[in-house]
């Protein structure tokens, strides 16, 4: 990855974050997602702060273009977010930190070295092995116009786009039974609303029908949801969701495409299964502040079919664990959907349903696959099924997150069953410039709730123990 140190996943109390450098990536008739909503934020989990100043935040420019000088620090650092003040001693080498003052590239192996020192270097500097200090409660990578210390640039940065990742979704058989009586056809996607709903654009996996309109293919693990949490995923903040899974084909043909036509009425766009294959094909794109994303993915765990001509379902790429060797046709033709893809948007997510249940660590065939895909031109790779966070490598700069866990589910046998991970990314442009893996723990009604402090670190500690460094691909 030029120009960047190597990465570095390191547990951080209450979110585990990175920020990296990436490339950028619809095919023809791409279903394109509604025009964003307003955002209304929801601070992170309750972090180490120096309390502000009084003192307003004014840009301090240097030429016709600059960008933010942010303050690069350890992830393990307890500085989060300083005052404008104590940013200005910092940058003036007034401050009882010790800063690396070394030319940029040298001063973050310096930080990435020793957690007590701190580097004062330009935004586009910045890199997965690090994290960026807030200034006066600013961002400098989501808020970066805002952002009082400047440094100049050959060019302003792109524009801002936040991508948020969860992980699977199931609404029905025990979430939906806690939910009787409440008035709410999915409460358990309420806690997490405003916080989802910040992002541009909010995506997830969902493991469920919205139909009862077969019989049931897979007996008591066969799920169905109400249609009227639709209008409730939407606004959960959900813009697009993954159909690609296991789950999409439990109560048949019918039930499959009623689905996929009722979320698309809801203003949910979708990809990875449909009537037709055209349709289960065709990627869903955004576009926000002129940066187009595009989302497409697989099923590698069988038990939904397979999209045919005549015959409704997924998306799919048989791989082990569940469906035997690889079938190096599918993936090529998946790759190609990438490549096609990429040629048309800025930035491609791929979403592969894979791997082992239960589980924090991947198969290897899984790192396998995730690299061709980067070399295919996928920018983000998400896994899904594992029900379990699992490890987060980088290949070729790229990230690569092999399972999120579930978001919602009725999986109350197991601490890990009941616990993920929020992906948040912050896009420049069709630069990845940030990544934070935000803890939470359903309660007993299943529905996440954020959480800092021991409770965080023991979740992502699962996530970390299988993470690996930067991955050469």
């Amino acid at each position: 990855m030029p120009g960047a140190v190597g990465a570095r996943w390191v547990l951080v109390t209450g979110v585990c974050s990175l920020a990296l450098l990436a490339c950028t990536g619809e095919s023809p008739g791409a279903q394109d997602l509604p025009s964003p909503r307003e955002s209304s934020g929801e601070p992170p989990p309750s972090t180490p702060t120096e309390a502000s100043t009084p003192e307003r935040p004014r840009p301090e420019s240097e030429g016709d273009a600059d960008q933010p000088r942010v303050i690069a620090v350890h992830h393990t650092s307890a500085l989060r977010a300083v005052s404008l003040r104590r940013a200005r001693r910092i940058v003036a080498g007034e401050s009882d930190l010790r800063v690396a003052t070394a030319r940029p590239q040298a001063a973050l192996r310096a930080v990435v070295k020793d957690p007590s020192t701190v580097a004062v270097v330009p935004a586009h500097a910045v890199g997965p092995q690090i994290r960026v200090v807030s200034v006066a409660g600013i961002d400098p990578l989501r808020r970066p116009e805002q952002y009082p210390l400047r440094a100049p640039a050959s060019a302003p940065p792109g524009p801002v786009t936040t991508v948020t990742v969860v992980g699977d979704i199931m609404l029905g058989r025990g979430v939906a039974e806690a939910a009787q009586g409440s008035g709410d056809p999915a409460p358990a996607l309420r806690p997490t609303a405003r916080r989802l709903a910040s992002a541009d654009v909010t995506v997830g996996n969902l493991e469920n029908t919205l139909s009862r309109a077969g019989a049931p293919t897979q007996g008591g693990d066969s799920f169905a949801a109400d249609p009227a949490v639709v209008a409730t995923l939407r606004e959960a903040g959900f813009d697009v969701l993954g159909l690609a899974n296991n789950h999409l084909g439990d109560f048949g043909d019918r039930a499959l495409v009623q689905t996929v036509r009722r979320l698309n009425a809801g203003g949910i766009a979708t990809f990875g299964a449909g009537a037709t294959v055209a349709r289960a094909w065709r990627p869903a794109v955004a576009e926000r502040g002129g940066v187009r994303l595009g989302f497409l993915g697989f099923n590698a765990i069988g038990e939904s079919p397979t999209v045919a001509p005549g015959q409704p379902g997924v998306v799919s790429v048989d791989m082990p664990p569940r469906t035997g060797p690889l079938d190096e046709a599918a993936l090529r033709r998946f790759e190609a959907a990438v490549g096609r893809l990429g040629r048309r948007v800025d930035v491609v997510v791929a979403l592969p349903h894979w791997g082992t249940q239960y589980t924090n660590r991947p198969e290897p065939i899984q790192s396998r696959v995730a690299r061709r895909l980067v070399r295919a031109g996928a920018d983000v790779v998400v896994g899904g099924h594992p029900h379990w966070l699992q490890g987060v490598e980088m290949v070729r700069g790229r990230l690569v997150a092999h399972s999120l866990g579930n978001f919602v589910f009725d999986m109350d046998f197991m601490r890990e069953t009941q616990e993920g991970a929020v992906l948040e990314m912050t896009f420049w442009g069709a630069e990845l410039k940030a990544a934070e893996f935000v803890p939470y723990v359903m309660d007993d009604r299943f529905a996440p709730r954020f959480v800092s402090g021991r409770r965080a670190q023991q979740v992502l500690a699962v996530m970390r123990a299988t993470s690996g460094p930067a991955h050469s691909g």
